[in-house]
């Protein structure tokens, strides 16, 4: 027997909101397999194989549209979104690890009582630098997009309402 789940039992197991989960119905990114009687959303596995591709793909950098485009396009299989995945996570455990190193190394000198050196200190920026900087790209991302759609609303708007005055 099929398993199904409501948008809010999805939602409570995903660590998803709803209104992300609905929003990607409204735009034809993630869609229910079915609905009840009464019009409720139902979700199934293949649901859920679905939306694990949309939320690395996005954890990826890709925007919402690239992530619709390469689903539907069949551009990426699911065995390489999780390969694309992996090796994000192995560079990100890689940078942790060289700062975790750096960390190290100031904390010996110091309960050493020895004096801290410039290279210690550049180091450790560097590795800190390293380590925030995707961080920092992702969130400039993610700003630029929703400022572009922000314009794109108020220039339709505009132009909505200034074609409805002539």
């Amino acid at each position: 027997m099929t398993q199904y789940w409501k948008v809010g039992d999805l939602a409570e197991l995903t660590g998803l909101t709803v209104r992300t989960l609905r929003f990607y119905d409204q735009i034809g990114l993630f869609s229910p397999s079915g609905q009840t009687d009464s019009g409720h959303r139902l979700y199934n596995a293949s649901d859920l194989s679905r939306l694990q591709q949309i939320v690395s793909l996005k954890e990826l950098g890709l925007s919402l549209e690239e992530i619709k485009s390469a689903l539907e396009g069949k551009q990426i299989s699911p065995a390489e979104i999780v390969k694309l995945q992996m090796t994000r996570v192995k560079e990100q455990i890689q940078q942790q690890q060289q700062l975790l190193e750096q960390l190290q190394h100031v904390s010996k000198r110091m309960q050493g009582q020895a004096p801290l050196t410039v290279d210690d200190f550049t180091g450790l920026l560097q590795a800190m630098r390293i380590s925030h900087e995707k961080v920092v790209i992702e969130r400039q991302k993610n700003w630029e997009h929703r400022l572009n759609a922000l314009g794109n609303f108020i220039v339709r708007d505009y132009e909505g309402n200034h074609t409805k005055e002539e």
